[in-house]
């Protein structure tokens, strides 16, 4: 997996940076657009230094964001566009955060305050996929199709078993690796040593315990929920490879078992993260795909306990109607 594409992301870099440092008016904490920094700020951060943990490894300590109303995909009706406009951008931050009428008894009618839906992108890009150059996922081959067919059938209708439940649902897992933004919960905790980085994800509260020692991957007959990273350092990017997912998993795009991930982490201002990835899995997409996103940090958050299983009473009572219709279609006949 360290191929051509990750030099590309490389060159990709320069100028993501640049428009960052140029602060586009963008910025992640307002949905209004910003004045450019002034000449000084420049200087300041041009004289800004990578923070290292003790033993000399970038420090990516802390807590993160990815969240972003930058979508995975470029919608259609920018087709060729790769940018927004400043006014659309400030549009679509204010849209999203906008207040909404409660409608009592729908499942998510919350007020802005309980959603984390971050803002676009200070790239001020269309889509977080930048290859291919249309933003948009790879067509998916033959294979993908009837794969993607049959998970929604499996995931629509009524429930005959607890496997007609995602993995979410089951309170197992949610995004996948790598997670993609949803409405809440797009945190990351960090922690690193000298041996090991281990990164919390907020939702559903999945660990990867990611060794840095260059240790082999486990065997191929060994399948898990988020797969089995291994994690080594190229200059000052944390470059995490991540095969070994289980058939079951179930990521926020297509995939199957054969997927191979590939997730840059650079730190690239005191409160930022740059997080590239890229999606390797010839089961699924014509060709690989690659994303790009900026991570910022969050200097006043408490993540809590995700008590996923706690008052979820969907599956039970899911389960406990149908089993309820099956004794009644038995009774008609």
């Amino acid at each position: 997996m360290n191929s051509p594409r990750c030099a590309a992301h490389r060159a990709f870099l320069l100028p993501v940076l640049a428009a960052w440092l140029a602060a586009a008016p963008l910025g992640a904490q307002s949905a209004a657009a910003e004045p450019a920094p002034a000449a000084g700020d420049l200087a300041s951060q041009e004289a800004w230094e990578m923070p290292r943990a003790a033993w000399g490894d970038p420090d990516l300590r802390g807590t993160w964001s990815y969240a972003s109303l930058t979508p995975l995909q470029r919608p259609t009706q920018f087709r060729e566009r790769e940018f927004f406009t400043a006014e659309e951008a400030v549009a679509r931050n204010e849209a999203a955060h906008a207040e909404r009428p409660h409608v009592p008894g729908v499942i998510g009618s919350y007020n802005a305050h309980w959603f984390d839906k971050g803002r676009v992108d200070p790239s001020s890009r269309t889509s977080l996929i930048v290859d291919p150059p249309n933003g948009r996922l790879p067509p998916l081959t033959p294979q993908g199709k009837a794969r993607a067919a049959d998970r929604s059938r499996r995931y629509s209708g009524r429930p005959d078993s607890w496997l007609n439940f995602t993995p979410w649902m089951r309170c197992i897992t949610y995004h996948g690796v790598p997670p993609v933004s949803t409405g809440y919960n797009n945190t990351y905790l960090i922690v690193q040593t000298p041996d090991y980085v281990a990164i919390l994800v907020e939702n559903i509260h999945d660990v990867r315990i990611i060794p840095l020692d260059g240790r082999p991957r486990l065997g191929e007959h060994i399948r898990q929920w988020n797969g089995d990273s291994r994690g080594r350092w190229e200059g000052d990017t944390l470059v995490v490879e991540t095969g070994n997912f289980s058939d079951k998993t179930h990521h926020r795009f297509p995939s199957s078992k054969d997927l191979r991930a590939v997730e840059r982490f650079t730190r690239v201002a005191e409160d930022t993260i740059l997080n590239e990835f890229s999606i390797d899995d010839p089961a699924t997409y014509t060709q690989p795909w690659s994303a790009v996103r900026s991570m910022p940090r969050l200097t006043d958050y408490q993540i809590y306990e995700y008590a996923c299983h706690e008052g979820n009473y969907a599956m039970v009572n899911a389960l406990s109607g149908a089993r309820a219709e099956d004794r009644a279609d038995a009774r008609a006949e």
